[in-house]
């Protein structure tokens, strides 16, 4: 069989794939569990580069670290995100996020 070998520039593709559909999500999107699943593709094309310049670069294990980080910040970002969600959705019976603005009142 003959493997194609994997180098940075496909890691880098997939990167940017990840980033443009995670961007392109949260712009059309009105729905916020559509927002966050945006919010989330971009974290991790930015976990992909991270640990992609890790395995290419110079660098010994910087990349991982933060790239664990990131997921651990993902996490409550998540957490505190979905609150945020769940209040909205008690008090406007929907989750479209073009009615969190009506939460100050």
């Amino acid at each position: 069989m003959n493997y194609i070998p994997v180098g940075l520039t496909h890691f880098l593709v997939l990167s940017a794939v990840l980033l443009v559909l995670g961007i392109f999500t949260m712009l059309t999107r009105r729905n916020a569990i559509a927002v966050l699943m945006g919010i989330e593709l971009i974290l991790n094309a930015a976990n992909i580069n991270f640990v992609a310049f890790t395995r290419y670069g110079a660098i010994n294990l910087g990349g991982q670290a933060i790239a664990l980080f990131v997921i651990v910040m993902a996490a409550c970002e998540a957490a505190v995100a979905l609150a945020i969600v769940l209040n909205l959705f008690k008090r406007q019976g929907s989750i479209n996020v073009r009615q969190a603005d009506q939460l100050r009142d």
